[in-house]
Parts: structure tokens; sequence; C-alpha cells
């Protein structure tokens, strides 16, 4: 048997755990020396959380998965030094990728490089995720643009041998409006694709059933801590919150190893599927060989046996209910307080968002998970840059959301409160972000501005801004040469700034800088003497009022012929000169 075929066919068992434990070891070896890793190729880390903090029930809702392991062997031929991959067609079966399933992880490996560059995400880990998920995307058998030419779901959550997850999509995703399945080459669970999923190929959809989508909303899913996949510590964690079990992270972490060591991109839907998933026990429990009939002896008739007793029809076994969880006495969703959401561009809102969750009867309903979602065009974020977070409800059935930051994006947006796992009518809040301000204007300097007609002033005005007594940074601000103070509209004579063209213009618009300076350009002065006014506004309402002195120029004193000697105070003689010939 080829080691390729028994790879194909490994069940989950000993042998499953036995090479499982292998790969883990050698990643382990491979990687940074945060994690240690004992004979059975269990690990041990500090910082992998037990469950995801977020969900709790992983992307996936912890659906089931292949549980197929790569070959023993390495892929053959070994990869190419400058690319990292094996000439297409070529190499083992089991290394051999789909070309547009390749291409999204690859895509996807470079979009988060630029976005997330801490988090070191690996393509190979993305497609090690696919292959247990879905066995990229069964074989490759997508679109040109990478939607599934069918969708793939996962089994019903309905708790039976699985989570318990109630409709969340009213059956978008997965046609069902009962209970939610996991959807997609990437098996996310409609609740967590509503604000995990992403435009991958740049169509303006987010489809979970798209395999670029996909892929990057898994990348995005796996970075949003912060976890830093170059390390053991920080990869674990990542694994297992998109699927808490320690089976699933060591099929994951094998799979990435084969990848890593070489893997070569096929024809779209020539890939084989796997066939073992870890919710089918056929043939993954030994079962005990049927003793064998004793044997008569020689000579004797065997007695027939006499007819049985017709039994009782079996009574068909009744599926034991789900026990009720907090999430389930959850009758609705109440504010908690909340003050107005107000921020200006920049700034962290000073209010906190808190919803409660209350059963029928108003009371309070602890340990519930409730997720905040921003929605709405807005940069605005939680603390830490995301969109979505995920808080338990206190004792008193609070949760309270992480603190929002307002980003240079003014305007409202809406935050949206839901319970995760029940569908209950979402509450819904409404934030406004203004624009930077200044309530103050000052200039350092107490000096007179003055410039003589036709030259220019030697000092450029630079002011100071502030809000609140706080430096008002990246405030938006207009500098005008009025008529007067009670005429503001623009003079067309005196100063004047000088635009790129060296043109006078006398309104300037500018903006301060991070310690809430504002530094004006240089200003000139046209041939006409007097006092003028230059107004500076701030959004926000700062002002503040300049004068500016323009002298008329000092009188010249002629400058005498050089060709006369005579001292201008003696006045020229009156004598008149003898004639010519005269004695």
């Amino acid at each position: 048997m080829s080691s390729a075929y028994f790879g194909s066919r490994l069940r989950k068992g000993a042998v499953n755990t036995t090479v499982a434990a292998l790969a883990v070891a050698a990643l382990a070896a491979s990687q940074a020396p945060d994690v240690t890793a004992d004979s059975a190729g269990r690990q041990t880390t500090t910082d992998a959380p037990a469950a995801d903090p977020a969900t709790g029930d992983g992307a996936t809702g912890n659906s089931p998965y292949y549980t197929d392991l790569p070959p023993l062997n390495s892929p053959n031929p070994a990869p190419s030094a400058s690319t990292g991959t094996t000439p297409t067609g070529t190499g083992s079966a089991e290394a051999g990728i789909p070309a547009t399933v390749l291409d999204a992880y690859k895509k996807a490996e470079a979009k988060l490089a630029q976005s997330k560059p801490g988090c070191n995400l690996p393509w190979q880990l993305l497609a090690a995720i696919g292959k247990v998920e879905s066995g990229q995307a069964r074989g490759g058998r997508v679109s040109a643009d990478g939607t599934t030419f069918a969708p793939i779901l996962g089994p019903v959550l309905n708790g039976v041998g699985f989570a318990n997850i109630s409709d969340t999509d009213n059956g978008a995703y997965d046609g069902d409006s009962t209970y939610d399945r996991a959807v997609g080459p990437m098996q996310f669970i409609p609740s967590t694709w509503e604000w995990a999923g992403r435009d991958g190929n740049d169509d303006g959809r987010k489809d979970p059933n798209n395999i670029y989508d996909a892929a990057l909303a898994a990348g995005h899913y796996l970075c949003r801590y912060n976890w830093d996949m170059a390390t053991s510590s920080g990869l674990r964690s990542a694994i297992l919150s998109y699927n808490n079990s320690t089976d699933y992270y060591n099929t994951v972490i094998s799979w990435l190893e084969y990848y890593r060591k070489g893997s070569h991109e096929i024809p779209d839907g020539t890939g084989s599927v796997p066939s073992n998933r870890s919710d089918d026990d056929n043939g993954t429990t030994p079962r005990t060989p049927a003793t064998p009939a004793a044997p008569h002896k020689p000579g004797t008739p065997a007695t027939p046996d006499k007819p049985g007793t017709p039994g009782k029809p079996s009574t068909p076994p009744v599926t034991p209910k789900p026990p009720a969880t907090p999430t389930d006495t959850v009758h609705h969703l109440e504010d908690a307080g909340t003050a107005t959401l107000t921020a200006m561009a920049g700034d962290a809102f000073t209010a906190r968002i808190g919803t409660r969750a209350e059963a029928a009867a108003g009371k309070a309903v602890a340990k519930v998970r409730v997720r905040f979602t921003i929605t709405g065009d807005t940069d605005a974020a939680f603390a830490g840059g995301e969109s979505v977070a995920t808080v338990v409800t206190d004792s008193k059935g609070v949760a309270s959301a992480p603190a929002l930051r307002a980003g240079e994006k003014t305007g409202a947006f809406t935050v949206r409160a839901t319970v995760v796992g029940r569908t209950v009518t979402a509450l819904t809040y409404r934030a406004t972000v203004t624009e930077r301000a200044a309530d103050t204007l000052t200039r350092a300097a107490t000096t007179d501005l003055t410039c003589e007609a036709g030259g220019e002033f030697a000092e450029e005005i630079e002011l100071k801004a502030t809000y609140g007594g706080a430096a008002a940074d990246k405030v938006a601000a207009t500098a005008t040469l009025i008529t007067s103070a009670d005429e503001p509209t623009t003079n067309d004579k005196g100063p004047y700034f000088k635009d790129a063209d060296g043109n006078p213009v006398r309104t300037w618009t500018l903006s301060t800088d991070d310690d809430g300076l504002l530094k004006l350009p240089k200003l000139y002065a046209d041939d006409t003497a007097g006092t003028y006014l230059l107004r500076v506004t701030t959004a926000g309402g700062a002002t503040l009022t300049l004068d500016l002195t323009v002298t008329a120029p000092e009188p010249t004193t002629p400058t005498p012929d050089p060709g006369e000697s005579q001292d201008p105070s003696t006045p020229p003689s009156t004598t008149p000169s003898p004639e010519p010939g005269a004695s």
C-alpha cells in the first residue's frame, strides 16, 4: 500500500493520534521556544485559551471536520527554493491544492501581511484549515471567481451531538430558519460570518461560499487578538479559537507541517475529498470478533434450532432534550443606562455601552454572551481596532461593551447588541462622530506685526489651538484678510499670502499639527499703507483677530551729480566772464 493511499484512509484512532503527535512535536521544534511537547505530542503553553473568548463556539460552532491525515513521507518532489512549491501538477496527490483555492489562500496571506503584519499568518495554515473543513472546497469545485458550485453545509446544530445554536440568519446562508449550520469552504456559522465576513475578491459582496471571501475572513478571524502565528502559543490559541478541540488542533497542525514542506497547484475540480469525519464512528472503534460456533461431533446430526418466541417490537430511542442554558432563558435586551454617544474625530467616547439581558419577567440573566457589532459607513472601532466585540453578562445581567474610539469619518453610525446563540430583537445604539474642533486660539509672541509697503513681514505667524485646555490636533482652520471687524469680507488691498504660482491670495486654509500648532505662511504687503486685520477661525468656533501694519516707504534723498564740485550751500557766481580779447 502506498503512503499516499495509506494517508488518505487513516481514521481517527491510535494511528491518527500517533501521526498527529509526531507532526505537533516537529512543528513545536521548528518554532519559537514558547512551547513544550511531551512524547505523545501534547503541547503545554501558558497563554492558549481553552475556548475562544469571543464566540465560545469557535468560527464553526465546533462542527465536525475531516480527520484524514497527510502521508508519513514528505511531498515529492521537494519544493522549489525560490517559490516554496513544486511545479504544477507534480508531487504526491495530497500535496496538490486546486489552483483557485491556492490563489485565494496566498492572496489572503498577502492582505493580512499588510493589514496585520504582526500576525505572521502563513497561507499554509489557511490551506490546513481548508483541508480539514471542506477538503479544499470539495477538491476545488469552484467557479472562476471562487464560488462553490453548490453550497457546502455542515450538520444541523441542534444540540444533538453538536453545539446547540438556534437560527441567527433566518436561513439566509444555510437555508435553515430553525437552527444554524456551518457554511462554505471554511465552514463559518452564520452568526460569526455576520461580523467576520470579508470581501476577498473585491466584487462588493461577502459570500461565505466564495473561497476568496472565506479565506480572507478566516485569516482575519485567526489574527483578531494579535496572536502571532510565528509562535507556537499564538498558533495554538488561534487554531483552538476556530474549533475548540485538541484533536482538531492536532489534525490542522499535521496538514500545516505537511504543506510547509511542499505543495503544488492542480487544476480546479481535480482534488480528492476526504472520507473520514470526526462525527463518523464507522470503523473508528475496533469490533470484538464473533465467537465461532462449536463444531459438531462426527456422525452426530446437528440439532435443529427451536423456533424462538416472537419478541415485542422495540421502542425507538428517545433523544434527550438538551438542558436549558442561560441563553435559552433570554427574552429581550434592555439598555443599561448608556449615556449619549458622541465623540470628536480621533477621540475616545467617554460613554460606554451597557446592555442588560432579561428573561420574560424582567429578571436579569447572567453568563450570556452579548455581541456588539459596529455598523454603518464609519471607521470607528472598539479598543484593539476591531468592529465586533463579545462580552459575557455579569451577575446583574449587564454586558459592558469595550470603549469605543472615533475614527476620522464624521457622522452617525450604529452599534447593534445581539445575543449569541439565540434570536431576540437586537438593541441598537446610535453614535455620532463630530469634526475635530478648537475653542481657543492664542499667539505666543507679543511683537507688533509690521511691514513696509511693497515688502514682506519678517515674522511668520504661529498660533496655538486648544480644546478644553488640551492641544487641539488636526483641526481645520481658515486665515482671512478682512475689510474690518464689523465687515469680515475679504479685503482686496493690503497684506496677502502667495499661492504655489506666486499669485496673491487673501484667504488660506490649513490645519493644526499634532501639538495643536497652527503655522501660517509668509505674509507680503502691496503698495498701500495702512492698518489691516487678519482673522483666523477654526472648526469649533475659536477665533483670533490680529492687527497688521503696513507703513509708507521712507522718502529718498536726491543723489548729487558727480560732475558738480560746487558746494551746494554757496550761491552761484553772478560776475560775468570777461569777453575774449579783453585785457
